[in-house]
């Protein structure tokens, strides 16, 4: 087990000349505490496998350093580092038996025998593999193997870390809260490090302590599932993290005011030296506005859908050329196509090239 330390971390397969904006994973310095459960999200091609396979050492990093509790091992093999990792496709043994399966890693490095089906034991049990120890792994179905695979990353307690690439990919969609479940359960009882790579924000949201959001080969944000939904420090955390994601409206700011087309839509906080040379937008979650009869004072927007989910509906709008999510009240009946969208000025965001602004109380 070890806290981990990215020290100004980079990577670029082109080269340590190559241009800053190209590199695969732009500098990034972090600190990861002793059993934390973190989850790298974002989507295909920003940057979350490549610092995957970094911690690994499957890949060397063009620049900084990687330090298990404070011990640079950016020079040493993925064996040297001790970490086990989990991949996207079940890695077994198909000629073993479940419980040799489970053994290996353990038996590999020598641990006497009495230790080896003590740990067995207790792994197995928490992964519900325990009636299957006997059988060989072959012909099981890819959610128990794929239970092996998470058994045999887990089954060492001396490691640093277990690192987990997208390993719920393959599995039946009706499995998958039961595997997460297992998860997030594992880490209490074994009190390791984990890091998950995914794209799915249901997955991270529900396994991890701390979600690392990537983009563009950057970590645009990192913190709890709350803090990223109330307080998305980017534009893209807000977008992606949420269903429907966050509202990015083009907008004109001043004091404790924006203005969108003309109309007013009140602020909590103010904002009085936004530079004029940034792109500012202003950004509310579909939770935290909700149409309304149209009225003066009130923004108006044209209905082209409603989305019923069940417990909650969406009207899904248009604000001249901007798309636009809006909450539906219970009891509600949209008359037409025009509506009026109310704002809870406390959940309105203001962003200065898809950053946030503070603004002052």
């Amino acid at each position: 087990m070890a806290r981990i330390d990215l020290v100004d971390l980079a990577q670029s397969y082109s080269g340590n000349d190559a241009d800053p904006e190209s590199f695969a994973l732009k500098p990034i310095s972090m600190t990861w505490r002793q059993g934390g459960a973190y989850a790298l999200l974002g989507p295909s091609g920003c940057g979350k496998t490549t610092l995957l396979n970094l911690i690994s050492g499957i890949v060397t990093p063009t620049r900084g350093q990687i330090l298990f509790d404070g011990k640079d091992i950016t020079p040493l093999s993925t064996q040297k580092r001790n970490i086990a990792q989990v991949f996207q496709f079940p890695v077994i043994y198909d000629t073993m038996t479940v419980g040799e399966n489970l053994a290996f890693p353990l038996k590999n490095r020598g641990v006497p025998k009495a230790q080896i089906d003590a740990r067995v034991a207790e792994i197995s049990e928490l992964l519900d593999l325990t009636p299957y120890l006997g059988r060989k792994a072959t012909r099981l179905t890819p959610d128990a193997k794929q239970k092996i695979s998470l058994g045999r990353g887990l089954v060492r307690s001396d490691v640093a870390a277990v690192l987990f690439d997208e390993p719920l990919t393959v599995i039946d969609p009706a499995l998958k809260w039961e595997l997460r479940s297992k998860l997030k359960a594992l880490h209490r009882a074994l009190d390791l490090t984990m890091i998950y790579v995914t794209h799915d924000q249901t997955e991270a949201l529900t396994f991890a302590d701390t979600v690392v959001v990537m983009h563009d080969g950057r970590v645009v944000q990192s913190g709890t599932p709350q803090e990223l939904f109330d307080k998305p420090a980017h534009t893209f955390v807000g977008y992606f993290i949420g269903s429907p994601g966050m509202n990015i409206v083009p907008a004109e700011v001043s004091g404790r005011e924006a203005r969108i087309g003309g109309h007013v839509i009140a602020l909590q906080r103010s904002y009085d030296r936004m530079s004029a040379d940034a792109t500012i937008e202003i950004g509310i979650r579909p939770e935290f506005v909700h149409v309304a009869t149209p009225a003066p004072g009130l923004l108006q927007a044209q209905v082209e859908r409603v989305d019923d989910l069940g417990r909650i509906s969406f009207a899904r709008v248009r604000i001249g050329g901007v798309k636009f999510a809006a909450r539906v009240p219970q009891g509600f009946s949209i008359v037409g196509s025009e509506v009026g969208l109310v704002f809870d000025p406390g959940r309105v965001h203001v962003y200065a090239d898809s950053r946030l602004v503070e603004g002052t109380a």
